[in-house]
């Protein structure tokens, strides 16, 4: 950790010439002093009567005191840190005080990787947690290998391209500099423990006590032309922009003259804010929404290309994504200039706001989630992503039917 703070020190007056003057990196040294170290022990070893608390898990109480936000606790290589963190306040704090503590927690771990991460979900099953469960030592199950594992485990071949997670594209395009030479060769997959990449989950017990999440699937288009289905789709799919991304800030490292480097696109909708925030509105079943992103700019004034697309995996409440989500159409409003004003037209009540097997017309259908994705042409080309949610409403509750489906084809054919 510190050979790697020490060569950003080098190179984040550069970084901060390319972000905004109130996001600025932090200092060197203020990192510097977030690095402790956790117990030297495997998985519960840790928890012993006779083991004192480690420096890591001390912080990691003091961060949760000191302020009512929630606080993102990302582990890999295990969870010991956190067990020990979580039995100190349990033995040294009211049961009250235990439990506020924990719902400030937002904890994401790629997958089990010691006997903790078990036993904390078991002790404090109410604590929100992200993780891939599969067999022991199974990584190529998880979803966050979608990352860069279609090689090594050999998942989804022919659907996510491997271009940019080749050794040679990583030399050419990130290990460069102070801080990309810091950057080491993969041995196994490159990014590996970076599961923040993306990912999607769901609630593994729902209607339980339990706030476990744990993989999702994506239904996803790949190079090869072929619908691949699978949890780790929903991180591949996303691999283009997210190595343009770091690409394009080891390019920021370089040279503190932001005109010779590549910034995102700053992406407004409907006026709204340009940060990553996603857009909630009501929208009636079978009426049309107006959606406007002439606001949106580009900061090197490069060319924008503007694609919308509806993400119908979160809106199913099944694997059947075909059958339960129908789609939405998007017009555009200006030929010359694609996506750039566009109608989207909501499915009609019987598609979105009826349950698809008692066939009971709902007041409240559907939560649909439409994404639009702004790429610039500069290099290497970035990409920024907003997301407008549609809740569907039916207040006439319209396109129900007298009577339950009897089958599944029934159901399936509405």
């Amino acid at each position: 950790m510190h050979k790697i703070i020490d060569a950003y020190e080098k190179v984040v007056d550069n970084l901060n010439k390319n972000v905004h003057p109130e996001n600025q990196y932090p200092s060197a040294e203020s990192i510097r002093a977030l690095v402790k170290t956790g117990p030297v022990l495997y998985g519960k070893e840790a928890l012993e009567p006779d083991v004192p608390l480690s420096e890591g898990a001390k912080l990691l109480i003091e961060r949760l005191d000191e302020s009512d936000r929630p606080l993102w606790v990302l582990c890999w290589g295990g969870t010991n840190v956190l067990a020990q963190a979580l039995q100190h306040v349990s033995k040294t704090r009211s049961s009250e005080e235990g439990a506020r503590l924990r719902s400030k927690m937002r904890v994401y771990a790629i997958s089990d990787q010691d006997d903790t991460g078990a036993w904390i979900r078991h002790q404090y099953p109410d604590i929100f947690f992200i993780a891939s469960v599969h067999g022991w030592n199974c990584y190529g199950l998880a979803a966050w290998t979608g990352i860069s594992g279609d090689k090594f485990y050999g998942f989804d071949q022919g659907g996510p391209s491997f271009e940019k997670m080749t050794k040679e594209w990583i030399k050419e395009n990130i290990q460069v500099g102070h801080l990309g030479g810091a950057y080491p060769d993969y041995l196994f997959i490159p990014e590996g423990d970076t599961p923040t990449w993306g990912g999607r989950y769901l609630q593994s017990n729902a209607g339980v006590v339990s706030k476990h999440y744990a993989d999702a699937v994506d239904h996803v288009v790949g190079q090869d032309g072929r619908t691949h289905v699978s949890n780790h789709a929903a991180v591949w799919r996303w691999r283009d922009a997210f190595q343009d991304s770091f690409a394009a800030r080891i390019q920021w490292t370089l040279s503190g003259d932001n005109s010779k480097t590549n910034h995102a696109p700053i992406v407004v909708v409907n006026g709204s804010d340009p940060g990553p925030e996603p857009i909630f509105i009501e929208a009636e079943a079978d009426s049309t929404i107006d959606l406007d992103t002439t606001e949106t700019y580009d900061p090197d004034g490069d060319e924008l290309t503007f694609r919308w697309f509806q993400y119908k995996d979160i809106t199913a409440t099944q694997w059947w994504v075909d059958a339960e989500v129908h789609d939405v159409a998007f017009v555009d409003q200006d030929p010359s200039k694609p996506g750039t004003k566009v109608k989207a037209k909501i499915p009609p009540p019987d598609k979105c706001a009826v349950d698809i097997f008692t066939r009971q017309a709902q007041a409240k259908g559907q939560v649909l989630h439409l994404i639009l994705e702004v790429k610039d042409k500069g290099s290497p080309p970035l990409t920024t992503y907003k997301r407008v949610v549609v809740q569907v409403t039916n207040p006439r509750l319209l396109g129900g039917q007298e009577k339950a489906a009897e089958s599944i084809a029934e159901a399936h054919r509405g």
